[in-house]
């Protein structure tokens, strides 16, 4: 477990084990801080559709990480999942009234540290091609587009694949 300051927050970035049990907030965190793409992509997130059961389903098989305020209360989260050659980071994301204070870097930095323990060199993830402002904030992070697919049903690109290398550390 790791304690980490932001500015004026003070919050706990660490990966959650079986014991979680707030994943009715986890869903309402998640909801709310996608809820602004409403409307904007298409198609709709799957973030939207989602459970708290489907998210304890999730957290089985990915490994989960949460921001959480010193009352316990869910700042932010992100799932990782290993990947063939990365950590692939999914449902990244940010309770608004946290946002710009730097947990999302919180939150990558620890993806990170997980890539790292896992020997991978990498990280992934993906965001919308009508989210360019989630584009400048991962390339700002060190993240590069590598991809553009198409959901099903969709002639052009919907998402963009982005990658970080890591940088090695020696000891």
């Amino acid at each position: 477990m790791t304690a980490q300051a932001m500015q004026g927050t003070r919050a706990r970035v660490q990966i959650i084990g079986p014991e979680f049990a707030q994943w009715d907030a986890l869903l309402g965190l998640i909801q709310a801080s996608f809820a602004y793409m409403q409307g904007r992509i298409n198609p709709p997130s799957s973030a939207l559709g989602l459970d708290a059961a489907a998210l304890a389903a999730r957290a089985k098989t990915e490994t989960l990480i949460v921001a959480q305020a010193q009352n316990g209360t869910l700042l932010g989260c992100a799932f990782c999942a290993r990947q063939q050659d990365a950590l692939y980071i999914g449902k990244l994301a940010v309770s608004i009234g946290h946002q710009g204070q730097g947990l999302g870097r919180q939150l990558l930095a620890a993806a990170t540290d997980l890539a790292r323990q896992q020997g991978l060199g990498l990280l992934r993830l993906q965001t919308r091609v009508e989210l360019v402002e989630n584009q400048r904030a991962f390339a700002a992070m060190g993240f590069v587009e590598t991809a553009r697919s198409a959901h099903a049903g969709f002639a052009q690109p919907t998402s963009i694949t982005m990658e970080k290398h890591l940088v090695a550390i020696t000891p």
